[in-house]
């Protein structure tokens, strides 16, 4: 599906946009509309902070909204997590037990594998992604259920390549990266993830410049940190009428996730009058975006199993 000339997407794999077709239709699944400014948290703290815990095919999302003080999280992980800073009243002080980090502001933090602890020194949101390997926190989503078994049309997580220099703590600050017009957000990768720290957006989308399209086999999660989005999401209708979907029109507030499954036609409005942010997550990292030059700020230190320009 195309975009318009003027969206940097159109940038990507031409010949490969203009052969692919959505997959069947059968097993498509449903898309998942989240919305914690309506649902009631699942874990509320001794000391009062409350968190959601949400999960797609390949990840599960911890969104906490802290209180000043509160260890967040004190556990062990095989795999890396990546811990995302979406307001600037957001804080962490994190540590190994060796070693002690800092950081504040919208900000990306890359956590090895190993036991970690965060405290948070703020009162912004965290979030939290971690990989559905680890089952303890795959089982504790308050949508597990919707992945009993699984999603067909979704491509199991292959991790990339090592790091270069191995694991270690790595932290990305919003503010270091100045805006660029010719580049897509602000990606950063891991092994198994992509995040897309877009600009905040100041009133409503041009309705006559949407951007509908689908992805032939992986997951989009849209994180909406702050005003108001309407997610429209179109199933495809193969041969058996019984399994026709209508069109989704969600309206959905902030803090929210919607996980928008493939090969599902999907754009994202914006509709609040003040300010609109969100934020996308893919696992794994996507080869299409990671082939664009200078896409992947941190590209240097999450290598590409594909080729990259």
């Amino acid at each position: 599906m195309a975009y318009e000339a003027d969206d940097l997407r159109s940038a990507l794999n031409q010949d490969a946009r203009a052969t692919a077709q959505p997959p069947s239709s059968d097993g498509v699944a449903a898309p998942d509309f989240l919305d914690f400014s309506l649902l009631p948290p699942d874990v509320v703290t001794a000391a009062g902070s409350e968190q959601w815990i949400v999960r797609g095919q390949n990840f599960v999302l911890i969104y906490t909204q802290p209180v000043a003080g509160d260890t967040i999280w004190d556990a062990t992980l095989k795999t890396e997590q990546v811990v995302l800073l979406v307001d600037a009243s957001a804080g962490v002080r994190a540590s190994d037990g060796d070693e002690q980090y800092e950081a504040s502001d919208l900000t990306m933090i890359v956590v090895p594998p190993g036991r970690s602890e965060v405290v948070s020194t703020g009162t912004g949101p965290i979030v939290q992604l971690i990989e559905t390997s680890e089952t303890e926190w795959a089982q504790k989503a308050s949508n597990s259920a919707h992945y009993a078994e699984r999603h067909p049309h979704v491509a199991l997580l292959e991790p990339w390549p090592e790091p270069v220099g191995g694991y270690r703590w790595r932290v990305y600050r919003m503010a270091d990266v100045p805006v660029e017009p010719a580049r897509f957000g602000r990606l950063f990768r891991t092994r198994s993830f992509m995040v897309n720290f877009f600009d905040p957006q100041q009133g409503p989308r041009d309705i006559h410049k949407m951007s509908p399209h689908f992805h032939q086999d992986f997951e989009q999660c849209s994180l909406v940190v702050q005003g108001d989005y309407i997610h429209h999401i179109q199933t495809p209708w193969g041969a058996d009428l019984e399994q026709w979907r209508a069109p989704d029109h969600a309206r959905v507030g902030s803090p929210s996730v919607t996980i928008i499954p493939p090969p599902t036609v999907h754009t994202s409005q914006s509709i609040g009058r003040g300010t609109n942010y969100l934020i996308d997550i893919f696992s794994g990292p996507r080869a299409d975006f990671s082939t664009q030059p200078g896409w992947v700020l941190n590209a240097d230190e999450y290598p590409s199993p594909h080729m990259e320009g």
